[in-house]
């Protein structure tokens, strides 16, 4: 299983409603990609000091790698990850991408 972690920073005038619709983009790839898993978005909770500024993320699991791949090349993928871009401080300057193998 691949567990695609993606982390953010979110402009400061990007309401909750707009996240919330990003997330959903990104949930309903489920629907058109074979082998894309549940998706999980949230807000750093975590106490240490290491986030770099980076103020959410979201991951996303695939049965394999080539389900990833699939996703990543996939129409739907562009037009949801161009939202979440244009929703981001600095646009991809903002955006940390990190792939994990699981149960390798």
């Amino acid at each position: 299983m691949i567990r695609h972690c993606v982390f953010v920073r979110f402009r400061n005038d990007v309401a909750d409603d707009e996240r919330a619709a990003i997330h959903a983009d990104l949930e309903a790839l489920r629907r058109v990609i074979d082998g894309m898993g549940k998706v999980e978005f949230s807000a750093n909770t975590s106490p240490e000091p290491f986030a770099r500024g980076f103020t959410h993320g979201f991951t996303i699991d695939f049965r394999d790698a080539a389900a990833r791949d699939a996703y990543l090349v996939h129409e739907a993928h562009s037009r949801a990850g161009a939202r979440l871009i244009a929703a981001l401080e600095g646009g991809t300057d903002r955006l940390m991408v990190f792939d994990l193998e699981i149960g390798a």
